[in-house]
């Protein structure tokens, strides 16, 4: 396995026009990785709410809930 100064070191090898090349592969890799992550994420959340695992809330509620999730210290 290549340690990430490997990496940057064989990339910096590269002509100028291929690291461009690299940087934007690179970013739609991470893009769509992301992509997959938050979807199944999303089917997760939906099989859960099919399988009743959440109640009923309002917008106003949820709100309020993730406001204070947001606004507690992290340990």
């Amino acid at each position: 396995m290549n340690t990430l100064d490997q990496v940057l070191e064989t990339a910096l090898q590269l002509s100028y026009d291929q690291q461009e090349m690299l940087i934007k592969i690179l970013q739609n890799r991470h893009h769509e990785s992301r992509r997959a992550e938050m979807a199944a994420d999303a089917q997760l959340s939906l099989a859960d709410f099919r399988a009743g695992k959440f109640r009923p809330q309002s917008a106003e509620n949820v709100i309020t809930e993730l406001r204070r999730c947001l606004d507690e210290p992290k340990t």
